[in-house]
């Protein structure tokens, strides 16, 4: 076992999404204790970090950089020094880079230490109106349109929440797809979380593609919609369900398994249903 007392410490350090103020006493801390502060881009971050009088070392830290500079910052963790690794807002590793370090970290054995903070997809959740009981974080989808269909069409059946990132230039592009293929669903669309252009436009995915038409499109977005409500389904109705998972190329026990938790059948039964039947 990798003896790492001599090793420094590693801090996930959430930031403010937007308004500067969303930061704790404990992050100010560490930012103020640590050796050096990995940054997504040590532009955005010096404004923080000048906000709250705080002058450390920068290193860039942004996607294409990543395998570089996480063994850069390996070694200087090694070495004895502390990093406190942060994003442009909220944390990292959530749709934004750092998973790489961070897994990089675990293999060396250096202690990892997370500073909870702000976060948009429970900041949104909790403003949406729509049930946060169960909920599954997507975040983006591919930019592809082809590629964004076939995700949604997979998402379907789900009947947890589902919550997404957009980007402004792909909003009304994504929209209209969920409106298509999850139909007319409740959900929530969030502009500009805690900034001073902040909105929330609720009702069903329709509403909400026509209510965006009259606003400006500007800021990062999330997406909210609600789960697939559960129906009552004939034993054949959930083979047609299954045939049609497989033809997208589920395998058949995944499909019997997304059909029998959906609507509440036996994933026995209607495995050996979709045999007899042919499928």
């Amino acid at each position: 076992m990798t003896d790492n007392s001599s090793f420094g410490k590693l801090y996930i350090v959430s930031t403010p999404i937007g308004n500067l103020e969303d930061i704790t006493l404990r992050a100010i801390r560490i930012l103020k204790e640590v050796d050096l502060v990995a940054a997504e881009d040590t532009r955005h971050s010096a404004k923080l970090l000048n906000h709250y009088g705080i002058s450390k070392p920068l290193l860039s830290y942004w996607s294409e950089k990543e395998k570089v500079r996480s063994e850069e910052i390996i070694e200087k963790l090694m070495a004895g020094m502390s990093v406190a690794l942060i994003s442009d807002s909220g944390t990292p590793g959530i749709s934004d880079p750092g998973a790489v370090l961070i897994k990089k970290a675990i293999e060396a054995d250096i202690n990892i230490i997370p500073i909870p903070g702000p976060s948009a997809v429970i900041a949104a959740l909790s403003a949406s109106g729509i049930s946060a009981e169960e909920f599954t974080f997507i975040g983006f989808l591919p930019p592809k349109e082809s590629h964004r269909q076939k995700r949604l069409k997979e998402l379907s059946l789900e009947m947890r929440t589902l919550i997404f990132y957009e980007a402004p230039h792909r909003i009304f592009e994504t929209l209209a797809d969920m409106e298509e293929i999850l139909g007319q669903r409740k959900a929530a669309l969030v502009k500009e979380l805690t900034k001073i252009h902040e909105e929330t436009i609720r009702g069903n995915l329709t509403d909400i593609v026509d209510a965006l038409k009259n606003h400006t499109i500007a800021g990062e977005y999330v997406i909210i919609v609600e789960g697939k409500l559960k129906e009552s389904l004939t034993a054949d109705e959930a083979l047609d369900e299954v045939r049609a998972l497989m033809k997208k190329g589920k395998g058949r026990k995944e499909a019997v398994k997304i059909v029998a938790e959906a609507y509440g059948f036996s994933k026995k039964v209607l495995y050996d249903r979709s045999l007899s039947g042919g499928t």
